[in-house]
């Protein structure tokens, strides 16, 4: 058998070691072993003037900047980030983004007393230095603090943007504001668009969802919403489906490009603007009753094509999944029977392929929050989380399936916090911004970034890299799939897809001990075929350049 796994350490004298793995045509080669200093990387940021900079962090609350030479990926410095207090105001770190070369670290304060959610962005030197001026980004008005929403981010294609939206219901008004604003390196805000959208819960199965939002290479910037309920009357589900446009060469003014849908419910969506100047706009739908009320499950997959160019819907098409793609995620037996997919799945990428299709993965995907234990503030609650089988699907330029197959693992990871935090996807009553789950920066470091999957498109031929359990090396069925168990005993599983989706899984030949474990949460793409990751065993942690050869 060909030997698609090696292990080389090379030790020369006057340079540092550097370690490399090969799993079919992904190398992977590593920098230094880092320092013991209990300060986990979080997020690789970004790579400017042969520097990488990446978050780690400590405890809770500790927060450093770690820079790297490029060549070698040797560790160049560490240094805490040190967040200015505020009396009577907790300031929360939220993000840090590079912007063009340029870092910035974003933080939040609820002001109680005028109730205004205030969100700032400051530069940061590599050696953890705020600069001593501040952009302030959102003064936001809320309701109360226990309503007062959440930022969310979205950095354009080439990294020179920031979208930024903020979300918060005002329960005695029964509405939703939701603000949209873009910044560009020099955070200089490009425009603004603040909309209070009231609503009516007392109708039958209401539901108001804020999906996505995107900025293209244009630096337009485009929202979806779906506000839904059930006639009772008409015995019909209505959908309101639109898109939001803000396009730079029409001064940001606002466009509402509207979908219609018809004996269909809407259960996410999910945007992606093409090199083609459309937005296509992907996620999964439900069936109706004849009495109108929707089944809540996954029927199939929907893609609709918007043309920029004139704000015209070309196409919208509904794919149901197939039989074999069902029996997969289900069964045989309630496949037979025509049951519908659990509603448990979220689309973690889309793919522009090289003929105008789309890919499509969409994992499964699971929170649960466990009860709590201890009194008071030094109360701990479980969370655990869950990311299994990813469902793949390939996406003709018009919308219609190409195929559809499905990656096995079966992932699980829990962590013990003080306050409880989801990222990107939140809900209160029926009003809910959605999204696949992303792992709250202070419980990075703690096993749930082992969890997901690194997509590789090249050539036409999409790879996808994922922690596996040892005992699954060569197995592709569903049925026969074992658990993760212990993440710092994963090994890679490479899995390659053809034309017509069939699936061939490379794994390593050798399982060699104490080989460091990837870190699928944490990486940046760099390229198509380039990307830097994080790979660890126990406290033995490197980073990494992982390319795919031609």
């Amino acid at each position: 058998m060909r030997k698609i796994y090696q292990f080389l350490l090379l030790l020369i004298l006057t340079v540092p070691a550097i370690g490399q793995n090969k799993i079919d045509k992904i190398n992977l080669t590593y920098g230094e072993e880092l320092p013991d200093d209990g300060k986990k990387i979080v997020k690789i940021v970004g790579e400017t003037a042969n520097k990488i900079y990446a978050l780690a962090i400590k405890g809770k609350d500790q927060f450093f900047i770690k820079t790297f030479d490029s060549a070698s990926m040797k560790i160049l410095s560490s240094n805490e980030i040190v967040i200015p207090t505020m009396s009577d105001k907790d300031v929360d770190f939220e993000e840090i983004f590079m912007l063009n070369g340029k870092l910035y670290v974003i933080g939040s304060v609820y002001n109680r007393k005028e109730k205004i959610f205030n969100l700032t962005a400051t530069q940061v030197s590599e050696k953890g230095i705020l600069d001593k001026n501040s952009t302030v980004l959102f003064d936001a008005e809320v309701a109360k603090k226990s309503k007062r929403g959440d930022f969310y981010f979205k950095l354009s294609p080439d990294d020179s943007t920031l979208l930024i939206m903020h979300t918060s219901e005002f329960p005695k008004e029964d509405a939703i504001k939701y603000d949209v604003k873009l910044f560009d390196e020099n955070l200089k805000m490009l425009f603004s668009n603040v909309e209070k959208v009231n609503f009516d819960d007392s109708k039958k199965d209401y539901e108001f969802t804020i999906s996505d939002f995107e900025v293209n290479f244009q630096n337009d910037a485009f929202l979806v919403i779906n506000e839904s309920y059930r006639d009772s009357k008409k015995k019909e589900q209505i959908e309101k489906f639109e898109i939001h446009t803000f396009k730079a060469q029409d001064n940001y003014a606002k466009e509402v490009v509207k979908i219609d849908i018809k004996d269909k419910e809407i259960i996410n969506c999910s945007l992606l603007s093409t090199n083609k100047n459309t937005l296509k706009v992907v996620g999964f739908y439900s069936s109706v009753r004849d009495n109108g009320k929707a089944n809540k499950e996954l029927k199939g997959v929907y893609n609709g094509t918007i043309n920029l160019a004139t704000n015209q819907v070309e196409s919208v098409k509904f794919n149901e999944f197939d039989y074999e793609t069902k029996v997969k995620l289900i069964g045989e037996r309630r496949a037979k029977k025509g049951k519908d997919v659990k509603p448990l799945y979220n689309i973690t990428t889309i793919i522009e392929k090289n003929d105008g299709g789309l890919i499509v993965l969409s994992e499964y995907q699971l929170v649960v929050v466990g009860r709590s234990s201890g009194i008071g503030p030094l109360a701990l609650t479980p969370i655990t989380y869950t990311k299994n089988e990813i469902i793949v699907t390939s996406l003709k330029p018009d919308g219609s399936l190409d195929w559809s197959n499905v990656i096995p693992k079966e992932q699980q990871a829990s962590v013990s916090v003080m306050s409880i935090g989801l990222g990107v996807s939140s809900s209160s009553g029926s009003f809910t911004v959605g999204g696949s789950i992303q792992i709250p920066i202070a419980q990075m470091g703690k096993g749930p970034e082992y969890l997901g999957a690194i997509p590789i498109y090249k050539n036409g031929v999409l790879n996808v890299l994922i922690n596996d359990n040892v005992k699954n090396k060569g197995i592709t069925d569903i049925e026969e799939i074992k658990s993760l168990g212990n993440y710092n005993k994963a090994v890679p599983a490479l899995f390659v897809f053809d034309d017509n989706g069939n699936i061939s899984r490379k794994d390593p030949e050798e399982v060699i001990k104490n080989e460091l474990v990837l870190r699928p949460g944490v990486y940046y793409r760099k390229s198509a075929k380039e990307f830097i990751v994080y790979s660890s065993r126990k406290k033995k942690d490197k980073l990494g350049r992982m390319i795919l050869e031609d």
